[in-house]
Formats: structure tokens, sequence, C-alpha cells
């Protein structure tokens, strides 16, 4: 009845906005949705890209945090990000995309059992381009706009790569307590699903011994995993406490509602809900283009733009 249905959003941390901004909407065409600021700490910008109007499944979203060092790459930590394409032809697309922007990236390979094309952003973050094997994500709307032709766009978020010292830990927490399925398994990886066959809620869990990692720019600081509504919700808060987790209770994000836990690695697992969404403060054609607050701190609107890099300056 309450399903997880797959990956919300997944969060990361930027150096530069600016740069942050051009890779993201000039070299992936993915559309920026909203610019807002992290509402823990409105000092810095919060920037979210997607589909169209940012559907769940699609959204990439990044704190810009000017003064952040390097990432020191360990264990347990969120350690790559799939983007799903349609097909093979577009692997070869975006590899030579890739050398012509002088993007970081590798051979074309296979991940996750599919034909694959790792590389990296301005920032370090890994990443990697996956083939569709027919899946849709039913709620994916594509931009027009975009700067990459509709047959080789991004279709959303696809396998999830999380590195661990206790993969048992994490596999029990997403089957026993999520209702993931296992659909691989070795010694030293195991891919789960949220829904079967459907890898817009991928997992692939990864053991690794050692330093747990320092993050910094290019690190991932959590994933957020889909719930339909507030009623949902409520019944994940419930059963993340009854596993022994301590659950940020539910928090108000305006965009949506979701709650936070740190599963047994220290992994951050954020719930969200589907909705609101991001037009529920601004028009379709605005989507993205203006400074966006919650009600919350529009009061501050003054203080808050003085502390900011002016949007015009990343555009």
């Amino acid at each position: 009845m309450y399903s997880i249905l797959g990956h919300h959003h997944i969060s990361m941390m930027t150096k530069s906005a600016k740069e942050n901004n051009y890779f993201y909407k000039t070299i992936l065409g993915l559309r920026r949705v909203k610019v807002t600021v992290n509402q823990d700490d409105p000092t810095m910008y919060h920037l979210f890209y997607g589909d169209l109007i940012g559907s769940p499944g699609t959204g990439l979203t990044f704190f810009e945090m000017p003064l952040v060092g390097r990432t020191y790459r360990g264990t347990n930590a969120i350690t790559r990000i799939g983007l799903l394409v349609p097909s093979e032809d577009s692997l070869v697309y975006w590899k030579k995309r890739f050398e012509q922007y002088d993007v970081q990236h590798e051979n074309i390979t296979t991940y996750a059992k599919r034909p694959a094309l790792p590389f990296e952003d301005s920032d370090g973050l890994r990443m990697v381009l996956l083939v569709s094997k027919g899946e849709e994500l039913s709620h994916f709307q594509a931009w027009e706009n975009s700067t990459i032709p509709t047959e080789h766009q991004i279709k959303g978020m696809a396998t999830v790569e999380i590195t661990v010292r206790r993969l048992e830990k994490l596999k029990r927490t997403l089957t026993e307590l999520f209702g993931y399925t296992v659909v691989s398994q070795t010694d030293e990886e195991v891919i789960v699903q949220a829904t079967r066959d459907d890898i817009f809620g991928e997992i692939l869990i990864k053991h690794l011994d050692g330093p747990t990692e320092k993050p910094g720019r290019g690190s991932i600081h959590h994933v957020a995993i889909r719930v339909k509504d507030e009623e949902a919700l409520l019944y994940w808060d419930e059963q993340v406490r009854k596993r022994g987790f301590r659950s940020s209770g539910i928090i108000d994000r305006y965009y949506f509602k979701s709650l936070y836990f740190r599963e047994s690695n220290g992994i951050v697992i954020e719930i969200a809900t589907d909705g609101p969404g991001f037009t529920v403060d601004e028009n379709l054609e605005g989507l993205g283009k203006e400074l966006d607050l919650p009600p919350f701190l529009e009061g501050r609107r003054s203080e808050i733009e003085a502390k900011l890099t002016p949007l015009e300056e990343i555009e």
C-alpha cells in the first residue's frame, strides 16, 4: 500500500554554482527547474535540475559551497550516479560530446549489467550513462529547449552506487525495511530494485573496507527515495523508527515533504513525497529563472540575496 516508488532525487556539493549551471544545463542538457537556497543554511544556493518540471526520479540537486575542499574518496559513501539514455547509439553521441567539451570520461564499457559510459562533472562527481532496456519513467516530460536532441536526452536517474563496509547491513535495510528486491548478488556487490525490472529505483551496493570517505566538492550528500504522499511518509516514519533508526521527523520542504535518517553505515537516506512539485510557486515557463524562496524564508529575501552571487552571473 505504501510502496517505495523508486528514486526521488539525489543531492551533491559543488564549489561553483556558475560552473555547475554550465555543466548541467549546457553540456548535459538538463533543465534548471529551481533556484532556491539550502533551507537549513540560506547563505548557500540549492540548484535543482531535471526534466521539464523536475519530475521525481529526474532530480539532480546541488548545494553551492565556495570554500569546500576536495573529496577524499573512501567507503561508507554514495559513490556514483547512473543516468539513463535511450540507446547504445546515445552512448556514441555522448562520448563525442564529452570529447568536444573536454569532459573527463572513460571508454564505453559495461556497468550494472548494461552498456555504459562513465564520466565526471567539473567537481569530480562520478556518474555513468546507462542504456535503457525499454524502461521508461512514466511521468518523464522532455524539455524541448534542451541542448541535446530528443533521441539522446537523459531520461532520469538510474542505478545509484553506494559503497559500504557492511554490505549485508545496507542490503537488509533496503530489502527488509523498504521491500527492495535482490536481482543480482556476489560476495562484493549486490543490485537491488524498488520495483522489479525497473532501473529508476535500482541501487548497486558495493563492499569496500578502508577509511570513510571525507566529503568535499563533487561528493554526494544523500539519496532520496519516492513515496506517493504524506500519508505514506507518516507510515515510513513509523517503520524507520521501529527499525531502530533515528528519524528527523517529517519536514515540510515546500516543494515536497520528507524525512531523513542514517542507516547503519552512515549513509543518509531521505524519503520524499511526489508533490506538490516545483510549479507550486512558479509557472512552467518561469521555472528556474529567478530565486524562489519558501514562504517561511520570503521575509528574509533581501538579507539572503545580499549573500548570494547574483543570478545573472550564473546564466
